[in-house]
């Protein structure tokens, strides 16, 4: 009985002070484990990293897929490098203009496809002027390097060769090819555009043609003073035609580049509005900046072979510059026009 008595007393006296904390902390350990989702596991104190989710390795690997194993056209990427190696060959030059020229030909599609993709988060006024430059970085880069050459008369014919190719080639096999797929109605196109667009090329003709003129008439007394500052001239005012033209197409004229047959669209089941892009805005950003680095390596190769290939293939400079260069640096606007016009997007 006095040892019952005893164990109640000693039972119900208070601990001392530090046991007092030491439960305390023992009960918010407590309270921290019952509010855990799943129990036996403090959550509260987990800092372990999550892992590097799989999707991001998948979306690479779709991507790098997608713009260079399945276009039928990439098969012909492999000459790029073929032309490099060629380059340090002796005597060679002719095979390293062919390779070259095949080597960049995809690449300027994939050029207009990566275009074409970014166009899907863009729009499509932003996007046709997306296609309008990068269309054309082939060329300009192959241009930029024949002039670090002291090859003018290249650059000139190619410029010549690239208005043809753009108002004979192009736009024949745009309209031929819409017009197959589309061949039981009419396609249709803005006709304010094209009368914008026909404008600016014809001022670029006479910007062409006003230097060669005073060159040809011989009616220059200056020594040629006159003609360099023509064409000089004649350059600053078509790169301010080009910037209102950006203005009048983004900003002030945007309405006029809408699609002209948005109820069509809307009614049909095969309507561009089903499309979805392939690949993310990022990743078409980062092909662009890829694609354009190896067209302007490639270009190096292509723009130093053109003579050695003209000497022993006996073609004339001016034929390559005129026919082949337009052609392979037009080859993304082709590719573009083409699609577009099969999908009814005059």
């Amino acid at each position: 009985m006095g040892k019952a008595t005893t164990a109640s007393a000693s039972a119900g006296r208070a601990p001392p002070d530090g046991n007092v904390k030491h439960l305390a902390e023992e009960t918010d350990e407590e309270k921290l484990v019952s509010l855990s989702p799943t129990s036996g596991k403090i959550h509260s104190f987990d800092v372990s990293q999550p892992p590097i989710p799989k999707q991001t390795y998948k979306g690479v690997l779709n991507s790098i897929s997608i713009v260079l194993f399945k276009a039928k056209i990439n098969l012909l990427l492999p000459f790029g490098p073929m032309a490099i190696v060629l380059h340090y060959l002796p005597q060679k030059h002719g095979w390293v203009f062919i390779f070259s020229l095949i080597g960049i030909t995809p690449l300027a599609e994939r050029l207009g496809y990566a275009t074409e993709q970014l166009a899907y988060f863009t729009g499509p006024t932003v996007g046709g002027l997306l296609n309008a430059t990068f269309g054309n970085a082939t060329e300009m880069i192959i241009s930029i390097y024949a002039l670090k050459n002291g090859m003018i008369r290249v650059v000139q014919q190619s410029l010549l060769g690239s208005i043809l190719s753009n108002m004979l080639l192009v736009l024949g096999c745009a309209f031929f090819a819409g017009g197959i797929v589309h061949y039981r109605k009419d396609q249709i196109f803005n006709k304010a555009a094209a009368v914008v667009n026909s404008g600016l090329l014809l001022m670029a003709v006479m910007g062409l043609m006003f230097p060669a003129v005073l060159h040809f008439t011989h009616s220059e007394v200056q020594y040629g003073k006159s003609e360099i500052a023509l064409s000089r001239f004649s350059s600053c005012i078509m790169l301010i035609a080009y910037a209102c033209y950006l203005v009048f197409q983004l900003k002030s004229h945007h309405n006029l580049y809408n699609p002209i047959d948005e109820e069509e669209i809307h009614m049909e089941d095969d309507s561009s509005e089903d499309e979805e892009p392939e690949i993310s805005r990022r990743e078409a950003i980062i092909w662009l900046a890829v694609l354009t680095v190896w067209v302007s390596v490639l270009s190096g190769y292509l723009v130093d072979a053109i003579q050695g290939a003209s000497d022993s293939m006996n073609m004339p400079v001016a034929f390559i510059s005129v026919i082949l260069l337009p052609i392979v640096g037009n080859a993304a606007e082709h590719a573009s026009a083409v699609m577009f016009a099969m999908k009814d997007k005059l």
